[in-house]
């Protein structure tokens, strides 16, 4: 495990499916245990459901309107909220208002991030979103068993 301190707006930083996340643990900096991730996401942005099959997943909202699906279940968590997803459950959000959302996202054990860092477009200060262009969802319907993760987006 190392020691150190990642500063406001400083991690390696990619775009997914829209989406930005930031890492700011990964499992290099914390022995495998977990990985915390920065999520910025747009209005009406969101990844499509998802399955892990090798970590839990949390989420501590900060900031913006988000609606998760998890198991069939349909909920809308207040900025301060903390949802806990068990591996294996079936699960996605959106970002149903009309501003940025951003939050937390605690995977354990660590991984995940390394999904994003294949898988994603570098993000640099200032950048715009931009909708996912077809060969990137390839990329990551492609890497994603990899990483123990299934997905399955809508009309696929």
């Amino acid at each position: 495990m190392r020691t150190g301190e990642i500063n406001a707006g400083e991690g390696p930083s990619v775009w997914v499916v829209g989406d930005r996340y930031t890492i700011k643990a990964s499992g290099v900096d914390t022995g495998g245990a977990f990985s915390l991730i920065e999520a910025w996401v747009p209005p009406q942005s969101g990844p499509p459901p998802h399955i892990h099959h090798r970590e839990d997943e949390a989420f501590y909202i900060l900031e913006g309107s988000l609606e998760f699906h998890a198991d069939g279940q349909a909920f809308r968590p207040e900025p301060g909220s903390w949802i806990t997803l068990a591996r294996g459950s079936l699960h996605g959000f959106r970002n149903v208002g009309d501003a940025p959302a951003r939050m937390l996202i605690l995977t354990t054990p660590a991984g995940l991030e390394r999904f994003f860092l294949e898988v994603g477009r570098p993000a640099a200060a200032g950048d715009e979103p931009a909708p996912p262009t077809e060969q990137e969802i390839e990329r990551l319907l492609e890497a994603a068993p990899r990483y123990g993760l299934e997905i399955r987006p809508p009309g696929r």
